[in-house]
């Protein structure tokens, strides 16, 4: 029997990952997507015939139930939110009706349409914010710096709750940054090296940034997709902290990016005060011993290949986009 899978936030880096692994699972991947004047899809085009796409929005229970109804899936994943986390102290309480409230909305659709679907619930490592223990597990407290965290605790412990009150196979994938050439360009990856394109190709020559000495655990959005999906596979349901156990600062990153290009970052990066977050979150570092012994699960891109993966995007992008002869980006 074909399993079906649904997917909200399919339009988005990890949802349009996820939908290519689905598919090479032989699952028939049904994308949950907002009603829009645009079409937002980019990232999901070359998967045009190979999905089905339903309407469905996180604010509006009732069409969550219909999309549950429709599709009549056996597992979701729930990758839908607002999601960047400088844009959740701009707009705290839209960020806690998507992140979290959004949560409960499809938790209690499942609940009502058909307790024995799988969940998979996108946890973030911004929930441990103000750590007091590097690094960090499943038992770590959490202590969330922004509205966004402080949303994503709130979905983990109710992806916890319903597990615990109903019976429902609920699971949460704790994920630390993931980036790759699908990553938003408002994400510091994503603007390292869509800058060093355009400073390479000579239509700039600064890249502002916030705090240098930030460091993430940064892995391949590729890599951490498989992890989800191994979740659902599991026996028990449990939550997991998904991350490559290394870390590396916002400098490493340009550092990495720039040398790529043949550039030094020091001749064109500029730390801007204006970047910086209300409350930092300096150090985050995952230690993912649970995933690799119950999921046999490892990342299988390193840093440098995926910055450098993803400068080589966005420089032959940018070539695209540019009229032949404009700059040169050899």
């Amino acid at each position: 029997m074909t399993r079906t899978a649904l997917i909200t936030g399919i339009t988005g880096q990890d949802g349009s990952y996820l939908a290519e692994l689905l598919i090479e699972q032989g699952y028939h991947v049904v994308g949950m997507t907002r009603r829009s004047s645009t079409s937002g899809q980019e990232r999901i085009a070359h998967l045009d015939g190979q999905l089905e796409l339903v309407q469905g929005d996180l604010l509006d229970q009732a069409s969550l139930v219909e999309a549950l109804r429709s599709s009549k899936p056996h597992e979701v994943y729930n990758l839908a939110a607002q999601s960047f986390v400088p844009t959740s102290w701009n707009q705290p309480v839209l960020t806690g009706e998507f992140t979290a409230l959004g949560v409960t909305r499809l938790l209690e659709a499942i609940r009502q349409v058909d307790p024995t679907i799988r969940f998979y619930q996108a946890s973030s490592s911004e929930m441990f914010g103000q750590v007091q223990v590097s690094p960090q597990d499943e038992s770590t407290p959490f202590h969330p710096r922004s509205p966004y965290g402080v949303a994503k605790v709130y979905g983990h412990l109710l992806t916890v709750n319903y597990r615990e009150s109903y019976g429902i196979f609920a699971v949460s994938g704790i994920c630390f940054n993931h980036e790759s050439p699908r990553r938003g360009l408002e994400f510091v990856t994503r603007k390292v090296t869509d800058g060093v394109a355009r400073i390479k190709a000579g239509l700039t020559d600064e890249l502002r940034l916030g705090n240098l000495a930030a460091q993430r655990d940064w892995g391949f959005a590729g890599d951490y997709v498989r992890a989800m999906w191994l979740m659902l596979q599991n026996d028990e349901p449990r939550d997991y902290v998904i991350a490559t156990g290394h870390t590396h600062t916002v400098r490493e990153l340009c550092e990495v990016a720039f040398a790529h290009a043949g550039l030094d970052y020091r001749d064109h990066v500029i730390e801007d005060a204006k970047y910086l977050r209300p409350a930092e979150v300096d150090h985050l570092l995952g230690d993912a011993s649970r995933a690799r012994a119950d999921l046999g699960w490892n990342p299988q891109v390193s840093f440098q290949e995926l910055v450098q993966m993803m400068v080589d995007a966005d420089r032959a992008r940018l070539e695209r986009a540019l009229p032949a002869g404009a700059a040169s980006v050899g």
